[in-house]
This record gives structure tokens, sequence and C-alpha cells, in this order.
């Protein structure tokens, strides 16, 4: 049987929200392998032509916010720059290897590749062992800007607190909430820039804090999946300044964000699926279906066609 198709845009930027998941029993991922995952994520965000909107590493699984640029990005002396950062100023890249770097470092599948077989590798040696670490190939979702991502972004950041990890969604350093927090955005990992009309003009610590009140607003709701914010704990920061009212727009099942092949509005939805829909075998019309909750945002279910 083969795969089911991978829904990638090449045409111009697209976001991405990417999972992985361990082979591996329990939960492999403690804090000292967290740290290394993260800093591979880093240091590859910094290589590919990636834009890093929002993670989260669980002890099982990981995921990842992305908007991928296209090679028009991906310019001579730009991939020359990142060559040389990433191997070494000394090491040289041969002409014929910059349009196969331009074509590899706007892949999603590439990007993603590296980062499991860093870490695969990192673990491996540090445990004296051999074999795989990563289970099922990676899932991935387009995603459109704005509202979509926004909540996209609040249920990835909340899964620490659905695990009972934590109180409150910044306590966990592992995640895109965690390191505008705890580390400032040190070095620019995370861009800001969500597709928000209304926050495109606001200094980034204002981004921060208006994001940062969506995502206690969020999680204050009982999705009926996991744990939930201490509603004591969000009518205290309530007072220190929140200016939203509660999210409504957040009530609907969170799967829609794992399981869906695209989510977006009913327009974004249609389109994407047109450009991808020469890949499966079925002739059948597709539905998109409305996310529960959330006004104007559409679903397309990840489809069981094989293909050849």
């Amino acid at each position: 049987m083969g795969r089911i198709a991978r829904f990638v845009r090449d045409d111009r930027p697209t976001i991405y929200h990417v999972m992985s998941r361990t082979a591996l029993d329990g939960f492999p991922l403690q804090d000292i392998e967290k740290d290394r995952l993260m800093a591979i994520v880093a240091r590859l965000c910094k290589f590919y032509f990636v834009d890093l909107l929002g993670f989260c590493l669980m002890g099982n699984h990981f995921h990842l916010v992305v908007r991928m640029h296209t090679e028009e990005a991906a310019t001579d002396a730009e991939i020359v720059k990142r060559f040389k950062k990433q191997f070494g100023k000394d090491v040289e890249i041969m002409p014929h290897q910059v349009q196969d770097y331009r074509r590899r470092l706007v892949n999603l599948g590439a990007f993603m590749k590296d980062i499991k077989q860093g870490f695969t590798r990192y673990f491996n040696k540090r445990r004296n062992r051999k074999g795989f670490f990563w289970g099922d190939r990676f899932k991935s979702v387009i995603v459109q800007e704005g509202a979509s991502l926004v909540n996209l972004l609040a249920y990835v950041d909340l899964n620490p607190v659905r695990a009972g990890l934590v109180q409150k969604p910044e306590d966990y350093r592992w995640s895109g909430l965690g390191y505008l927090v705890q580390r400032g955005n040190r070095d620019g990992l995370l861009d800001l820039d969500l597709g928000l009309k209304e926050w495109n003009e606001l200094e980034p610590k204002e981004i921060v804090r208006k994001y940062r009140q969506f995502v206690y607003e969020t999680g204050a709701m009982d999705t009926g999946k996991g744990k939930q914010l201490n509603p004591e704990i969000v009518k205290r920061e309530r007072k220190k300044g929140y200016k939203l009212s509660r999210a409504d727009v957040f009530r609907h099942r969170c799967r829609y964000f794992t399981d869906s092949g695209i989510i977006g509005s009913k327009e974004f939805v249609s389109e994407v699926f047109d450009g991808v829909k020469h890949l499966l075998d079925s002739k059948n019309e597709r539905r998109f279906m409305p996310v529960g909750g959330m006004d104007g945002v559409y679903s397309m279910k990840r489809l069981a066609a094989v293909i050849s």
C-alpha cells in the first residue's frame, strides 16, 4: 500500500503544523533530550529558509509550527552565507551545489529529516544504542495565517497544561510561549508575524502580551481533552491588564489541528485542495466542514487516499 500524499505548496510561503512521535515506550525525551532537540531545531531554522512560529517538545512527541519559504528567497549569496555558517567559513560550496541546496533548504521533508536524524544520532550515542528513535513519518497540516494560526499556536502552547505538567503555559520552557517569556525570544528564534492585521503595528512586547492573554483565555475553557488552566490563575492575570474577553473561538475539538489535511477559511481550504487534488486517486467531490465554535474556519479531513 502506498503512502497518503502529503499536502505541500512550493509556489508561495506556506505555514505548516508538523508533529512527530517517538517509537520508544514511555517518555524518552527528558530535560536534557528536550534541550538538545530544541538546540537542533534552532540551528536548522537558521540554515533552512524557514520561520519558526511556535513549538512544544513533550516527553514522547513534538510540535513545530513553521513557515516554509520558496526558492525565490534562497539567493546564491544567502545560500553561501548559510552554508558557511553551518559547516564552517573555510568549507567551500561548489557552484553546482548551490542549486541543490536551493531546493533542499526550502523543503519541509528535508528540514524534518535533518531534525530527526540529527537527534537520533545524538540519542543513540548518548545511550550507547542503535536503531530507530522516531515512529512513523511526521504529520503535517497546512494552516492559514491569522485567526487559524493563533488558535493553533494556543493549542500547541497549552499541551503541557493539558498534560498536567505545569499550571501556567509559560512555565514550560520547551514551548513557544515559554521561550518568549523565559528567554525573551533570544536571538529572534520565533517569528511574531502571525498574520493578524490588528497586531501588525504593535511592538513585540505588546504582541507577546496579547498572545499570552489569548492563550490564557483559551486555556481556561474546558475542551473535554486534558486539564484546563486554573480559573483563579486566569482571574488574577485578567486583573493585571487583560483586555480580551473569554475566547469563545476555541470551543472546538483539538483534533482539527492534528487530523485535518487543511484548515483555514473556506476559500483557503478550497484553493489549497485544488492545488493538491491531483495527488489523490479519489475522484469524489470533497466537502469542507466548518470547525465548531470558530466562525469562518473550515477543515478538510486528511484523505485516506492511496498514491500509486
